[in-house]
């Protein structure tokens, strides 16, 4: 599978993440009982359908390959896979956090994405 993953977080939430040393998941993933990721092909149709218009978000890019067998790739959307992680999210796995600001039609303007 992918080497990069990304997770869609808002910037409050992703700070206090990193203040603790851990991400444990926002409400959707403590609810899913794992963390959802997105590859970088699916991360814009992720923000459109599920963050729509949200201001202060973050794009954080993860190793894929530091979560170990946690990481699990399982059909969702449209019969496509998607990593989900069946752990708390290290901070080791970080390999960086970029702005993900809304654009003037709306949309999430995205960084140049691995896959």
């Amino acid at each position: 599978m992918t080497a990069t993953i990304y997770k869609i977080s808002p910037k409050d939430a992703w700070d206090a993440a990193e203040a603790a040393g851990t991400f444990t998941g926002a409400p959707v993933d403590l609810k899913d009982g794992y963390i959802h990721f997105s590859t970088g092909a699916q991360a814009v149709e992720t923000a459109a359908k599920h963050f729509a218009g949200a201001p202060d978000l973050v794009l954080v890019a993860i190793d894929a390959a530091v979560l170990g067998p946690a990481l699990k790739w399982e059909v969702s959307r449209g019969g496509a896979l998607f990593p989900h992680l069946y752990a708390d999210l290290p901070m080791s796995a970080v390999r960086g956090v970029k702005p993900l600001p809304l654009g003037p039609d709306g949309r999430h303007v995205f960084p140049p994405l691995e896959d």
